[in-house]
Formats: structure tokens, sequence, C-alpha cells
């Protein structure tokens, strides 16, 4: 039987994810994935592309707030509302590759402490519901929206394929280095790849388009360090158009508001 192993939100984007026993789908990802994000003074965004040390902050919920925390320094946190405190921000335009779209800024104090933490100036911004950054239509219907993750809203991977490349490299690596929120078991390997209509319960996705990996990969999420691997391995076997695939891109055919439950079941439609 294949099913929905693990579950993943990142709530800003580039931080560290958070793992989840259930989560609520909506057309532009999982409920709070990458509605967060941090961008320079010019309003484009930062990732771990250019700023590995994101790798090092932490996020988790508690007791309705977002949690930032500093993995390396215990006690080093800032704690945010999930209940946008939208009076408090203002209107600014960000960009998120060729995506210009509309964002609400923190004050200051929120910003100065990533900026301090970073060593670089930096402000963290929020996705409203009114901002409507859509997907590319070459790959999807029209109307699909996306959060500010780099492309589409959901990104899914088996098991097997992680266990595959694994073997080809001789060690093991976690599926963290891929951030997917969706995980599979029961598959082989990249069977994935070639998935159109899916459901997971009674939530029913489709499968546009393959991922294609960055440096990022090649980033422990616990230290920072930056590798050859496993970017030169999967290079010489999943290499198509001068692209490194690992992953298939995923949007929501459903409706909003159904909730996905680790240990669902995953069947094809």
């Amino acid at each position: 039987m294949t099913y929905l192993s693990a579950l993943h939100i990142y709530p800003i984007k580039s931080l560290g994810g958070i793992a989840m026993e259930a989560a609520t789908v909506e057309m532009r990802g999982l409920k709070h994935d990458r509605r967060w994000m941090l961008v320079d003074e010019a309003g484009m965004f930062v990732s771990q592309r250019e700023v590995a040390a994101l790798s090092g902050l932490g996020t988790e919920f508690i007791d309705g707030y977002l949690h930032i925390f500093v993995k390396k320094q215990p006690g080093e946190s800032l704690c945010l509302p999930l209940d946008v405190p939208f009076g408090d921000m203002v209107k600014t335009k960000v960009q998120v590759w060729s995506s210009r779209c509309s964002a609400l800024q923190y004050p200051p104090e929120v910003n100065r402490w990533f900026s301090d933490i970073l060593n670089r100036q930096l402000r963290l911004v929020y996705m409203p519901d009114t901002t409507r950054r859509r997907v590319d239509g070459r790959y999807a219907p029209a109307g699909q929206l996306v959060s500010y993750a780099d492309a589409f809203p959901y990104l899914l991977i088996g098991e097997a394929s992680l266990t595959d490349l694994q073997q080809k490299l001789g060690t093991e690596l976690p599926m963290n280095r891929f951030r997917p929120n969706l995980v599979v078991s029961g598959t082989e390997p990249f069977e994935e790849d070639g998935w159109s209509d899916f459901r997971i319960g009674e939530v029913l996705f489709r499968g546009v388009k393959p991922c294609a990996r960055c440096i990022v990969t090649t980033t422990d999420q616990e230290t920072g360090v930056r590798g050859a691997e496993p970017l030169k391995t999967l290079s010489a076997y999943r290499n198509k158009g001068n692209k490194i695939l690992f992953g298939q891109n995923t949007i929501l055919l459903g409706a909003s508001g159904a909730t996905l439950r680790k240990g669902d079941r995953v069947t094809l439609v």
C-alpha cells in the first residue's frame, strides 16, 4: 500500500521546517507553509542559495505563535503570533524569481532580530490572502496560486527515491536536504515522476512538473556546511535538459480546508 509517511511545512521560506502529524490543505500549499519570507533592502527574496546560515534557524508552533530559534544558541529566539497583527505592518512589494507581488512588512524590531543574527540587512514579510501569486501557467491550470515557495505549492517525494540515492551515495542522507511537503512510502524509486492526478485520503492533487534541484540540497540543514553531494551523484543519472531532477511539483485540485494526516492512503486516479 502507498501511503503518506511524512508531512512538512516551512513557515518562513528557507528556514527550518516543521514535521506535522496533520495539516490543512490550501490552494497555495499547506496552511502556514512559506507564508513568511526574508527579503533584502530591494525587496528581493533571500534563500539558502545565497545565505547558507538560514539553515541554522529553526521554526516551531507553540500556543498560537510561530517560534523562530537559533539552533546553536539555546534561548536565542523570536515569537510571532500566527494571528498576524496586520495593523502593525506596512505594505510593500517583494520579488520571488520573476514574480513581483504585494506583502506586509513586519516592524523594525522584528527585522533587526533577523539582521543581527544573520549579519545582513533583512526584512521579514508576510503574504496576506489578498496577494495572488500565480504558478507557471505552462504546467498548471489557470488560476492556481502559490505562496512564497519557489514555483509550486506542494513538493512530493517518495521514500524509495531517497533510498535509491542513498545506495548510490553509499551513505545516509536526510530527507530534509530536499525540503518536501509530502513524503510517500510504498512506491518504486522515482515512481512519483510519472504521477498526474492522485488522492491522498480524499484530497485530490495533480503532479505537474519534476523539481529541478539546486545548491540547497548540498547544504547540511543542521550545520550550514556545503559539499558536492548529492548533486554530483544525482547529475550522473537524474540529469534531463541540464536540470537535475528529484521530486514532483504538485498542485491541489480539491477544495481548500481538508485535512491530510500521516498514514493517509495514496491512490492514483
